[in-house]
């Protein structure tokens, strides 16, 4: 008998189970493959991860069915899960799941059922009275549906004392996968054209049919391959009944075939081709030092450091196509899925045919289908944000990651991790190279490339190809910054500065592009009564309400219809939470409330309002929730249909838009005040992305930088696109702080509805934690707190939080059990 060790899909687990092999699934299950298993009273999914010589454990249960002949999981993938396990302290099952294609992986779940149907004489509470309507109503629900419809209710110890007084009934169930492959029906000539036309004449009863059936003969004779029946539809005007007609009679084929769904089925691709750009010296250097290492078992990470503009992506490019004609498949990841189109249409034009895309707003289908695509070799290069990285190839060369300083890298829920540090761990395991590019590396990767820990390659001038498509240098744009306080002081109460005014009419009368910045989205940031100082927050969250004003109706045609319609009100951007705003202040009754602040659709209407002829498009969270939305502004934008992209951090995101000569930032210091020893470097990299988006072409540019904070260094630093004094004033300022990369960091994080219970689990392991670092001898090891978190209320949940500081903080905590904690090791904000 065999055996086989399973990781269970049950997140709260972190260890791995052993199975008996029945005798006709021995020669099929390997590592990587996803079966169903008993486990306690429940049937559960899981991955196979080994197989032992001997169980674990005295006969182990079998293993129930086999639901894919094909592993899921690379060995590659097994490692990284384990590797990621221990070094995230999250449970494996959890990291698991992330590599799966959604709908694949199923956990099981409890269906509820109503036995008692009349219920009106019982004494129940408010939410079971709740459970019992719906059940009555829409019948046996799963947990999962419940949890749906009571987000911030505990339903479930409700519903367990229904169950208890057997009015409910429940039982265990494991869900199907959800996502299929794609079927449809086609029909073929199934005989020679001569054979076909000699029976046209017997097909049917009526002129009609004789009609129908006839044209449908003739249009499959001039189709050589098996067509979509619609298609046959379309053109002949039969329907299903004639084509199964024609089969029975042995004239054509009819039967089912499968379909990719591909997402870039319908992109298309102007890309200059290879042979027409030359790289700068700059850019050789740095290709031969990444080509070098491809035959070899380098393991250490290249950090291309380019400053806006300095060709990086043709670095990428050059080095995937050696790395194909290696017989080896390239991952590009992307910080945003606003990138991916731009990105996408690059590599298409190299590489046609070979590349797939990934990202979180396709279709579970399209997503899935990719995912098999990829498994099975079909595709070479796969784009995508951070998810992208747990694709199934099997023989990975490379791993680009473009703008690698961006936090979104990192995934702030639960299991945490940064895609950074596992992309390293991965191309150690699949003997692979990693290289990282940034015009703004964070603080910590710039340090680890100063002391040996990565490859530091430089790209320190902008390139581009002038109008001959002759590669050229460009400067960097010259920054302008404008002190606000002194426009309010001559009298200029506008959203817009003197100087950002008048240049956007000077672009506007050149046919030229304008980009505005604004760090928040909205209309106005927060509403304030001006009588008593009231400010109108969430009821959830405690957080200011944002005031959003509904898009006027008859907007101009040319603009791409993507946002979902937002009623005119304030909204929560936390948990979502909206109301109307009030004529009078709900504390002190004044009329005096009004909104302060500014919002991307407060700095939209100020430009359609100063300048009528203009067009601006509008690219933030609101406005790019639909499917290709981001894909449809951008070009909308780069074909010339717009000439103003009034946006929040999106922009920062390495936009390569040639006509775009002034970029406005609106308010600099946004987030610069925020209590995160992390702030002063986002909002660094974000005025220096953003900067960077002007002057891409021989048509130059500028950057208006509004402020009210003109004296701080943060802000000088970026106006001077000086990363070097930036990077210098930084680690001094964490040095002495005692921050990345001198200590590193963890952070426990709590989450209660009860505040005071909150603050007590908070409180206990506070008092553990001490216990820990005294008995092992870890006086190198602080603790900072426990405190209420920065925001200490979202979603009526209330949140404290305790962070670990030290050489190694997170060994502290392994093997140790912390239920109810959310553990961020090294994470990117204290927020």
């Amino acid at each position: 008998m065999s055996f086989a060790r399973v990781a269970v899909n049950i997140p709260t687990l972190s260890g791995v189970f052993d199975y008996a092999v029945p005798a006709e699934m021995s020669t099929k299950v390997i590592p990587g493959c996803l079966v169903t298993v008993p486990f306690n009273q429940q049937t559960v999914q899981g991955v196979v991860t080994a197989l032992p010589l001997q169980p674990a454990v005295q006969n182990p249960r079998p293993i129930s069915t086999l639901l894919d002949p094909l592993p899921v999981l690379t060995p590659q993938q097994l490692s990284l899960a384990f590797h990621l396990a221990e070094a995230t302290l999250s449970p494996l099952a959890t990291l698991i799941n992330l590599m799966l294609p959604p709908g694949l992986a199923q956990q099981s779940d409890i269906l509820y059922t109503l036995f008692a149907q009349k219920t009106d004489q019982l004494e129940l509470s408010a939410t079971q009275t709740r459970i019992v309507a719906m059940l009555a109503e829409r019948g046996p629900l799963r947990g999962r549906q419940l949890e749906r419809h009571f987000s911030r209710v505990d339903w479930r110890k409700s519903a367990e004392a229904l169950v208890k007084r057997g009015l409910l009934g429940k039982v265990s169930i494991l869900p199907t996968p959800t996502v299929h492959g794609k079927f449809i029906r086609t029909a073929q000539l199934a005989v020679t054209p001569e054979t076909a036309r000699s029976v046209m004449d017997s097909l049917g009863k009526t002129e009609a049919t004789l009609k129908r059936r006839g044209a449908a003969l003739e249009f499959l004779i001039s189709e050589p391959d098996a067509v979509n029946v619609s298609w046959v539809y379309a053109a002949s005007g039969c329907t299903l009944a004639d084509l199964q007609e024609l089969a029975e009679r042995e004239l054509i084929i009819l039967r089912e075939t499968e379909i990719w769904r591909d997402p870039l089925e319908k992109v298309k691709s102007n890309e200059k081709k290879i042979e027409e750009i030359t790289l700068t010296r700059a850019q050789e250097a740095a290709l031969a030092k990444i080509l070098s290492t491809f035959n070899t078992q380098h393991s250490t990470p290249f950090l291309l450091h380019g400053i806006t503009g300095s060709g990086k992506t043709e670095i990428y490019l050059r080095a995937a196509e050696q790395t194909l004609k290696n017989n080896r498949q390239v991952l590009i990841l992307v910080p945003e899925i606003a990138l991916t189109p731009q990105t996408v249409r690059r590599f298409m034009s190299r590489f046609p045919g070979r590349v797939g895309i990934l990202h979180s707003k396709l279709s579970d289908g399209e997503r899935y289908d990719t995912w098999r695509r990829a498994r099975s070799g079909q595709l070479s290069v796969l784009i995508g944000a951070r998810s992208a990285l747990f694709t199934p190839f099997q023989n990975i060369g490379l791993i680009v990651l473009d703008e690698c300083h961006d936090n979104s890298y990192y995934q702030s829920d639960p299991p945490f991790y940064h895609a950074i540090s596992a992309t390293e761990a991965y191309v150690r395991i699949c003997g692979a190279t990693c290289l990282m590019g940034s015009a703004t590396p964070t603080v910590e990767q710039r340090y680890r490339a100063e002391h040996g820990q990565m490859n530091l390659l430089k790209l320190p001038e902008r390139v581009g190809l002038s109008i001959e498509n002759q590669t050229t240098d460009f400067e960097l744009p010259p920054v302008q910054v404008v002190d606000m306080r002194a426009e309010l002081q001559a009298g200029n109460r506008e959203i817009f500065s003197r100087a950002l005014s008048e240049s956007l009419a000077e672009t506007f009368s050149r046919g030229e592009q304008a980009i505005l910045f604004l760090n928040r989205r909205g209309t106005a940031t927060y509403v304030f009564c001006r009588a008593c100082g009231h400010t109108l927050k969430c009821p959830h969250c405690d957080t200011p309400l944002t005031y959003h004003v509904e898009s006027p109706t008859g907007a101009s045609t040319s603009r791409p219809s993507t946002a979902l319609s937002l009623r005119s009100g304030l909204y929560c951007h936390r948990c979502g939470y909206s109301r109307q705003m009030p004529k009078s202040c709900p504390q002190c009754k004044s009329p005096h409330i009004r909104a302060f602040g500014l919002g991307s659709e407060k700095v939209e209407s100020e430009v359609t309002r100063l300048f009528p002829a203009a067009v601006p498009l509008r690219w933030d969270w609101e406005t790019t929730r639909q499917k290709d939305a981001h894909d449809i502004i951008l070009t909308h934008f780069a074909n010339g249909k717009a000439n103003v992209l009034v946006g929040t951090q999106m922009l920062a995101k390495g936009l390569d838009l040639p006509n775009v000569t002034l970029v406005g930032i609106v308010l600099a210091e946004v987030g610069l005040n925020l209590p995160d020893p992390f702030a002063a470097e986002r909002v660094f990299q974000t005025l220096t992305q953003v900067a960077g988006r002007a002057g891409r072409s021989h048509k130059g540019g500028k950057v208006i930088l509004q402020t009210f904070q003109p004296e701080s260094k943060i802000i000088q630093r970026a106006a001077g696109h000086d990363f070097s004094g930036f990077y210098a004033d930084e680690l001094a300022n964490r040095r002495q702080l005692g921050y990345p990369p001198f200590e590193r960091l963890v952070r426990l994080e709590r989450r209660e509805r009860d505040a005071a219970r909150a603050e007590a689990e908070a409180q206990k392991l506070a008092t553990q934690l001490k216990g820990w670092i005294e008995s092992e001898g870890r006086v190198q090891t602080e603790m900072i707190g426990p405190v209420p978190s920065p925001f200490p209320k979202i979603a009526d949940i209330y949140r404290w939080q305790i962070i670990l500081r030290g050489p190694d903080p997170a060994s502290l905590l392994k093997g140790k059990t912390l239920a109810g904690w959310r553990i961020e090791v090294e994470p990117v904000s204290l927020l």
